[in-house]
């Protein structure tokens, strides 16, 4: 099973594990991880699941899609590289060990 490793504004970090197939933003809010709001359950429309993705990981991620660009530009916390959406990043094999930055506020 797939690990993720969350790393809070302030430096904790949490590590979960997560079936293949679901999204980092499913594996957080299952385990009631606070920092991912999710306010659309996950439908790509609300940029509160945003993440900031370490850069080892980034070009192992899927392409990103126009909607998810443009909703990154809505973000609480301002666009970084590695900015995602966790609602389009689903866990594989190839994800195992992907570190995720929470930002300081989603909404």
């Amino acid at each position: 099973m797939p690990h993720i490793h969350y790393v809070t504004a302030d430096g904790s970090r949490t590590e979960l594990q997560a079936d293949a197939g679901v999204s980092i933003m499913q594996a957080a809010l299952m385990r009631g991880l606070p920092g991912i709001n999710a306010d659309c359950g996950g439908a790509c429309q609300c940029a509160t699941c945003h993440v900031y993705v370490d850069a080892a990981w980034t070009s192992k991620l899927p392409p990103m899609e126009d909607m998810e660009d443009a909703l990154l530009d809505c973000t609480a916390e301002p666009r970084q590289p590695g900015s995602r959406l966790s609602c389009c990043l689903t866990m594989s094999a190839e994800l195992d060990g992907i570190v995720v930055r929470l930002p300081a506020a989603q909404a």
